[in-house]
């Protein structure tokens, strides 16, 4: 599956059918979750629950392990969507790993419209403020 940069339709269309591989049998909430790469590369990852709730994987940690397995890069445009193909949001940890991927300019399609990632964690914490 292609995806172009700004065809927000298809991108949610490849998060929907990233959920539908979802492993969530304790929540029953299946996520699914689309991002273009800056080489163009369409990425997707689904959450996968484990009996041990806290450490599941969000389906946004599954999308940035394919982004950095498959050549690395930054991350462009992304939405993220429930079982019913619902656009919603990250959580707080899954934003500051979408922010680490794909910096303040990254777009997100959001429950309230496409938002740069500068607007969904306003004044984050990144590379660039650890003394390294």
């Amino acid at each position: 599956m292609t995806v172009e940069p700004g065809d927000w339709e298809a991108l949610r269309a490849a998060a929907v059918e990233a959920a539908s591989h979802a492993y969530a049998p304790y929540s029953r909430y299946p996520v699914g979750a689309a991002a273009i790469a800056d080489d163009g590369r369409l990425l997707q990852g689904c959450n996968v629950e484990n009996a041990a709730y806290g450490v599941v994987l969000c389906a946004e940690c599954g999308l940035v392990s394919q982004l950095h397995i498959t050549g690395g890069g930054r991350l462009t445009h992304f939405v993220c969507v429930n079982g019913e193909g619902d656009v919603i949001m990250p959580c707080g940890r899954c934003r500051q790993l979408l922010y680490e991927n794909g910096g303040r300019d990254l777009l997100l399609m959001t429950v309230s419209g496409v938002r740069p990632m500068s607007e969904v964690l306003p004044d984050a914490f990144g590379p660039e403020d650890l003394n390294i």
